[in-house]
């Protein structure tokens, strides 16, 4: 297909970025006590190697008061410089140019190095509903210790090498928070009317300016549409881009949504699968239609062709493309090549990119987990020396993405799936409401089986005998699991079914249903929502403090606000004990007092997984190596079982 668009260059202050595809800041949990680590550099540089025009360096922080989590960037310091050094050649060298993000949070600060509570500065002393932290009001020596701190980063940035750099006033940080009205209380020249709100970007862009030059690029990302009850005004911010582009203040506006500030604003920071494909150009536009500056929008845009229609409406000149880079950093090399087929697209999931964030770990994608493993699991896929005859027992994503992996090194693989379908759970998983995506994942594994030559034979249980017939040097048993229906009391009598059995269509379920939910992931949840959506009265009893206390926290927090509007009951602490024909008793997992539902038709089940790897035992006594990976080995999730899949294949057996 014609994407003559994308891959169009733009020229900004003599600066050409070769297309429109842009890696957008994120942070990656790569830094390493505020500086660029080498594990960094690789994760930029694959992206750069695939073809992005631009990568926009995640936030560092502008000034101590900067640090809104333990693992970020600081440009605070010269100490910087080097890395970022190394880190614009490495980009540059691949016709990519480079921004990097300059960045105070005020108020939205999420955690300290030792654990103690921050101190956080705001234009007011209003406090942040996400996080709990009340912030302290800027005085104007600190106002100007900031805006000082912006200038001296970016020339940090500029004698490293970089080609701009982009002023984030997105998500209600702290330049956000000057917009803001409602948070912005103020009295002095920084308060009150929308111009003195203004006064701080203003001020931003002009010490940048003056320190800089006039031969590095400045942009200012902004949030169009907060999603929230204290959002800043939409109409204000297309006021605010106009006035500052009458002035020249910045070089492109990027558009996003959603704010830090709150639950539900945040999603939209990394938005999951349940938000259509490019829903923030509609914002963009009217931004566009303002102003003569480029502009750039993010928001779920995952396909080049998604990216190549926003771009030829004239909504806009950018895309952050981010996700569908974490999931292909090749997505722009193989779109330019008419490989559209070969594209692994991001499926919103959130798990690894965003969802590692938040535990504290670097980032990676649950589809190929080589993202940000660059200098270990993606630099050992070299083809092999020693071609071997590998029968893999599995057609989910733990076997998929061994088969794929092995049979692009050069080993002969042989793929056996009992079913008719390959996939596994990921079958199961895209039949909830507005989880059709992550049916995704299976599109993707089985076109890099098929591109990698695998022999995929469908409805084909792996036996001895098989095994004895086909004579492989090793044997990889990634039969999955299936839905474990623990025993307790009346488990046998009542009308009780599992989460499995309702969504394969298997059974009856009466209007009145107890889901009883023990690991606080998607499952339980999911069904919830289905049997809401059906009319059916629901009540989540889940072991966990919360529902979806295992999901990223987006996704958790907008299936929260779904089953909500469903009017699903959510029952946290509650973990099964028994049932009977019309009753069901749980203990409170804390206090261990008992907790009765009556008047309940049926109990579904949403008790975890059981391992299935009964081949291991039939091959026992036979000599052939035996590997067990996924679910097959002990139950988990799709990111562990592709992860299984890579590590077994790029061990030192298969060199």
């Amino acid at each position: 297909m014609a994407l003559e668009k994308l891959f169009s260059s733009y020229t900004i202050r003599g600066i050409t970025i070769p297309n429109r595809i842009v890696s957008t800041g994120h942070d990656t949990v790569m830094a390493h006590h505020g500086h660029v680590t080498d594990r960094l550099i690789a994760y930029h540089e694959a992206r750069a190697k695939g073809g992005a025009g631009l990568i926009i360096v995640q936030v560092a922080g502008v000034h101590e008061t900067a640090r809104y989590t333990s693992h970020m960037l600081m440009a605070d310091d010269d100490n910087c410089i080097e890395g970022y050094r190394v880190l614009a050649q490495k980009i540059h060298a691949q016709g990519t140019k480079i921004f990097g993000q300059l960045f105070h949070p005020g108020r939205e600060i999420m955690e300290t190095d030792d654990g103690t509570a921050p101190v956080a500065y705001a234009p007011s002393a209003v406090p942040n509903s996400r996080f709990g932290v009340m912030p302290a009001p800027l005085d104007h020596a600190m106002i100007n210790e900031i805006i000082e701190g912006y200038a001296a980063s970016a020339l940090r940035l500029k004698q490293a090498g970089l080609d701009g750099c982009e002023i984030v006033a997105s998500h209600g940080y702290l330049p956000a928070q000057f917009l803001n009205s409602a948070i912005n209380q103020r009295e002095d020249e920084y308060g009150g009317a929308l111009e003195n709100r203004m006064r701080f970007i203003k001020e931003i862009a002009t010490s940048v300016r003056a320190r800089v030059g006039y031969d590095f690029i400045m942009g200012l990302r902004l949030s169009g549409d907060e999603r929230d009850a204290e959002a800043i005004d939409q109409n204000e911010v297309i006021v605010v881009c106009e006035a500052l582009d009458q002035s020249n203040a910045y070089d492109y506006y990027h558009v996003i949504a959603g704010t830090s500030a709150s639950l539900q604003g945040a999603i939209h920071i990394v938005p999951p699968m349940y938000y259509e494909t490019g829903y923030v150009a509609p914002f963009a536009s009217k931004v566009k239609a303002r102003v003569k500056a480029p502009v750039m929008v993010t928001g779920r845009i995952n396909q080049p062709q998604v990216a190549e229609q926003i771009l030829s409406e004239g909504r806009a000149d950018f895309c952050g493309m981010t996700r569908a880079l974490i999931a292909d950093p090749e997505m722009p090399n193989k779109a330019h090549a008419n490989r559209i087929d070969d594209i692994r697209a991001c499926i919103a999931c959130n798990q690894a990119c965003i969802g590692h964030f938040h535990k504290g770990y670097p980032i990676s994608c649950i589809q190929y987990p080589e993202t940000g493993r660059e200098l270990t699991l993606a630099a050992g896929k070299m083809p092999t020396k020693h071609k071997k005859k590998i029968l893999i027992a599995g057609g989910g994503p733990a076997g998929m993405k061994a088969a794929s992996v092995l049979a692009a090194r050069g080993h002969h693989v042989t793929l056996c799936e009992a079913t008719s379908q390959l996939g596994g759970q990921a079958l199961l998983a895209q039949m909830l409401p507005g989880r059709a995506e992550f049916g995704g994942i299976i599109t993707n594994l089985a076109r890099e089986m098929d591109a990698a030559g695998v022999d995929v034979r469908r409805s084909t249980q792996v036996t001895r005998a098989i095994v004895e017939y086909e004579k492989p040097d090793a044997v990889i048993i990634a039969t999955g699991a299936t839905a474990r229906r623990p025993h307790f009391e009346g488990s046998d009598s009542a009308h009780c079914v599992t989460a499995w059995q309702v969504l394969k269509g298997e059974v009856n379920i009466g209007g009145r249903v107890v889901i009883a939910e023990w690991k606080g992931d998607w499952i339980g949840m999911g069904v919830a929502e289905k049997l809401a959506r059906e009319g059916r009265e629901v009540t989540l009893a889940t072991e966990m403090p919360m529902a979806g206390q295992a999901l990223p926290f987006y996704v958790r927090d907008e299936m929260v606000a779904r089953l909500h509007r469903f009017g699903v009951e959510i029952m946290p602490y509650a973990r099964l004990y028994g049932a009977d024909d019309e009753s069901i008793y749980f203990h409170h997992a804390s206090s261990g007092e008992p907790i009765v539902i009556e008047g309940v038709e049926t109990l579904v089940l949403s008790q975890g997984h059981s391992s299935v790897n009964t081949l291991k035992d039939e091959l026992n006594d036979f000599d052939v190596i035996v590997h067990i990976i996924g679910d097959a080995l002990t139950p988990r999730t799709a990111e562990e079982a592709v992860l299984d899949g890579l590590k077994l294949t790029v061990s030192n057996f298969y060199s």
